[in-house]
């Protein structure tokens, strides 16, 4: 088992960037495909990244490819987020899911694990 806790969200202006963080204690992370999700008021959790064991392949959705970057340090046990060029349709809640799967999956419900989640916010 695994938990996880996300940090680093916060107020931003439109076309700042922010950090997120999702530290991972109990079994060592490598042992996880790690996903972001995020969920807007009144939407379901929809998928925003996606990074592999190694940290050698990602996956991005279409709304937030070329501005977001996934990266992963699995001697620390981290996963992070960097978000860049924000938009207010950014806004949401980020969390992050650990997947024990070698299939790549957009899916919300293919995550095992999930953190709690930190909230960003966009103002425009």
């Amino acid at each position: 088992q695994v938990q996880l806790v996300e940090s680093g969200g916060g107020l931003v202006q439109a076309g700042g960037s922010l950090r997120l963080s999702c530290e991972a204690s109990g079994r060592t992370l490598s042992t996880y495909a790690m996903g972001w999700f995020r969920q807007a008021p009144g939407k379901e959790r929809e998928f925003v990244a996606r990074i592999s064991r190694s940290g050698s392949i990602t996956y991005y959705a279409d709304s937030v490819k070329g501005r977001f970057t996934s990266s992963r340090d699995n001697a620390k046990n981290m996963v992070y987020l960097q978000m860049n060029s924000l938009k207010p349709e950014d806004t949401a809640v980020y969390y992050c899911g650990a997947d024990s799967g070698y299939t790549y999956t957009p899916h919300a419900q293919d995550m095992e694990y999930w953190g709690k989640g930190t909230l960003v916010t966009v103002s425009s």
